[in-house]
């Protein structure tokens, strides 16, 4: 029962509606989630509406795939969870580098056409690679504007 969820649009903040529809979870299942899973934990603005960041999303894609694809108990998933991450701060003290629960690729001195050239056999490397480009292009752009301003 493998669904395919959408990619995560380049936001820094996503709505309970915008988070259920990219992780195939409906809101009060993800307020549920929240009660449960002590790592979730969403900013709250005006009138209590949730925003949720980028690696919070990525958290409830790990938890529902726990939960749905894996078969893990809610206590089971909370317990995988906390293994998760410890593992992921260890990675991290040790100078290892994670992206969605994947290691990433050293691209160290990589040339840009490399990657390019990379992206297409490797959708992580595919997905930094357009993150890469988008932010590239919101640079220029900002770069643009300034030196039209000045």
């Amino acid at each position: 029962m493998e669904k395919t969820l959408p990619p995560i649009p380049a936001k820094r903040y996503f709505t309970i509606g915008e988070v259920g529809d990219l992780c195939g979870v409906k809101p009060h299942v993800l307020r549920y989630w929240e009660q449960e899973f002590t790592q979730l934990r969403p900013m709250k603005r005006r009138g209590n509406r949730r925003y949720y960041q980028h690696h919070e999303v990525l958290m409830i894609r790990r938890i529902r795939d726990l939960l749905y694809d894996q078969g893990f108990t809610i206590s089971g998933a909370r317990n995988k969870m906390q293994e998760i991450l410890q593992t992921e701060r260890d990675k991290k003290r040790h100078g290892e580098v994670m992206l969605d629960g994947v290691e990433v690729l050293e691209l160290g001195d990589m040339e840009l056409d490399d990657l390019e050239e990379s992206a297409e056999d490797i959708p992580v490397v595919a997905e930094v690679y357009m993150e890469w480009q988008q932010v590239k292009k919101e640079l220029l752009d900002i770069r643009e504007l300034l030196m039209i301003e000045a």
